[in-house]
């Protein structure tokens, strides 16, 4: 995601003619494309963590933290001792 938004800025800044970057040119010259590299990156890291399997442990991390949650929050409503938190 961070690259997304260095990515945008960039773009933002070209196109404004904000600061050094807006003096770069368009074009396949001096520094031409190097305001799409960070939209290159990106695609690179989301293809990395797809294949290592980064995406999938991140999204069954937060289930697991929403149940956790929940399980919390019945026990709490019941009146319940929760044994993580020990005994009163």
């Amino acid at each position: 995601m961070w690259f997304v938004a260095i990515g945008v800025a960039m773009l933002v800044m070209n196109l404004a003619g904000i600061g050094p970057i807006g003096a770069w040119p368009w074009g396949w010259g001096e520094k031409g494309l190097l305001i799409l590299v960070p939209f290159g990156l990106a695609f690179v890291w989301w293809l990395w963590s797809d294949w290592s399997g980064l995406t999938q442990r991140k999204a069954m991390q937060k289930i697991d933290d929403k149940r956790e949650a929940r399980r919390q929050k019945s026990l709490d409503a019941l009146g319940l001792q929760n044994p993580k938190k020990g005994k009163r």
